[in-house]
């Protein structure tokens, strides 16, 4: 580290969006040759400073002074010319274009000139970017629409790098990733404390966080609590910190072995699809189902499967005492599944709608008559599930935009809970949330279980899976490879041996 030489200084920051106060005077410094850990719970306002300082957002009130000189981006572009890059907790990336042209989006005039553009020696550039990184299997001339999400987060660190950044934001990038793709953004991180940048690390993983980061600065509720440097870090205490009380300590079930009801809600018999392999699995009531594999081992991909998103080549589905194929996710909801999906900003959710719409969703045919909702009658069903699972929200009319990631998937969560799904497929339900929002999703699977609801939990997670399951199968090439039944002697160690 670069000793004594401060980079990065926040200054009186606030910001407000609406009525709520995201950000309260705000100050801290951080040097040269930093990697800076940004940890608390959701809505704390990590992801709102981190915009500000990248030019995404204005600040209200406050300076940041960057390098000794006032600053003030007022465009991601600007903000990159001025050697700051950022890489996003969500999909950062255009579909329809080439990974090439989403690497130098809003950059291309660097590779032509009155207007017209040399694509020939972007895919050269943007190819020295991706090998820069250990990338070299990616193609910088395909549409990036052909490659799933790790490697999109992969393409969003080549382009936030190849520019030499004098400051680096990762914005809960990690969650996204394999182990592979964890090691090449720790790479890259590396690097760039290595010639002298700083590193501005957003994460809810504080095993991570301590084995990342120099130090560590905790928010909660858009105002500055502290900072710690290296021993300081000690992962029980900035639990406190961040949370302003102490934790159980419980997230997981006590139960030393599983349980479950006898009746079989949900089976699938020999299914094949260009990802899945011969699967079979059943689910019964009151049961949760852990399943767990390897990136790419087919298990998002049966989740999308059981909810009517994607469909079989061949096999058969029994859902709730019918045989059926599931044509569509409308056929899945009349069939009382729920479905959380990991994409949560594009798929399970509408961010331009309020959050009495979206809770709502799934639910009009229960609370209108004639197909009319009166407004009282959904707006107490809206209420009671805003109070049951304290989503923290102005008011009902809020755009789910506006609100935190963990209270985002309280919205989801509230969408099938209040349709009464008494089926329910989670994939990676506490990705990118923090740890209070996490012990409450927990909490809630708990209680799920006990009233008969069976759940098909998906998760990258080990200590998730092997915590909360009473049984687990492990996926590995599109094939259920291992089933494991809730016990003292299941460990990480057990499982990641079955998925290699």
């Amino acid at each position: 580290m670069v000793e004594n030489q401060v980079l990065l200084q926040i200054q009186h920051v606030s910001k407000s969006f609406g009525l709520t106060r995201a950000l309260r005077d705000v100050s801290f410094d951080v040097r040269k040759g930093e990697v800076r850990g940004f940890i608390g719970e959701n809505g704390s306002g990590k992801s709102t400073l981190s915009n500000i300082i990248a030019g995404v957002y204005e600040k209200d009130k406050g300076k940041i002074i960057l390098d000794g000189k006032e600053w003030k981006a007022a465009t991601v572009v600007e903000a990159e010319e001025q050697g700051i890059a950022l890489i996003v907790q969500e999909i950062g990336t255009i579909e329809e274009i080439s990974v090439a042209s989403n690497i130098f989006l809003g950059n291309e005039r660097r590779f032509g000139s009155r207007g017209i553009i040399n694509y020939r020696k972007m895919n050269q550039e943007a190819k020295k970017a991706l090998e820069l990184i250990g990338a070299s299997d990616i193609s910088p001339e395909k549409p990036i629409g052909e490659y799933n999400l790790e490697e999109r987060k992969i393409i969003e660190i080549a382009k936030a790098i190849y520019t030499h950044p004098k400051l680096l934001i990762v914005d809960e990038t990690a969650n996204a990733l394999s182990s592979h793709g964890r090691e090449i953004l720790y790479s890259v991180i590396r690097d760039v404390r290595n010639y002298g940048g700083t590193v501005l690390f957003i994460t809810h993983d504080l095993e991570e966080l301590v084995r990342v980061c120099d130090s560590v600065t905790i928010l909660r509720d858009g105002v500055y609590i502290d900072t710690c440097y290296g021993n300081e870090m000690i992962i029980n205490e900035l639990k406190v910190k961040m949370v302003g009380r102490e934790m159980s300590g419980h997230y997981y079930r006590t139960e030393e072995e599983g349980s479950m009801g006898e009746k079989v809600v949900m089976s699938v018999k020999n299914v094949f699809t260009s990802a899945l392999k011969d699967v079979s699995l059943e689910l019964h009531e009151g049961e949760i189902l852990g399943l767990g594999g390897l990136s790419d081992c087919g298990m998002h991909e049966l989740g999308r499967l059981l909810f009517g998103l994607d469909q079989p080549y061949s096999g058969t589905l029994t859902c709730n005492g019918r045989t059926e194929r599931l044509k569509n996710p409308v056929q899945a909801i009349r069939r009382n599944i729920g479905y959380v999906s990991k994409n949560r900003d594009s798929e399970a959710i509408i961010l331009r709608d309020s959050v009495r719409n979206n809770i709502c969703l799934c639910s009009l045919d229960k609370i209108s008559k004639f197909g009319f909702a009166a407004p009282k009658t959904e707006n107490s069903f809206v209420d009671r599930w805003i109070e049951r699972l304290k989503v923290k929200v102005n008011n009902r009319s809020e755009y789910v935009a506006s609100l935190s990631g963990g209270n985002k998937q309280k919205v989801v969560l509230a969408k099938w809970l209040g349709r009464g799904s008494n089926i329910l497929i989670f994939d990676c339900p506490t990705r990118g949330i923090d740890i209070g929002v996490k012990e409450a999703i927990y909490t809630l699977m708990s209680e799920l279980k006990a009233q008969g609801h069976a759940i098909l939990l998906i998760s990258e997670e080990l200590p998730e899976l092997i915590g909360m399951s009473d049984r687990i199968l492990i996926m590995k090439d599109g094939r259920i490879v291992c089933e494991k039944m809730r016990s003292p002697e299941i460990t990480e160690p057990l499982l990641i041996k079955e998925m290699i």
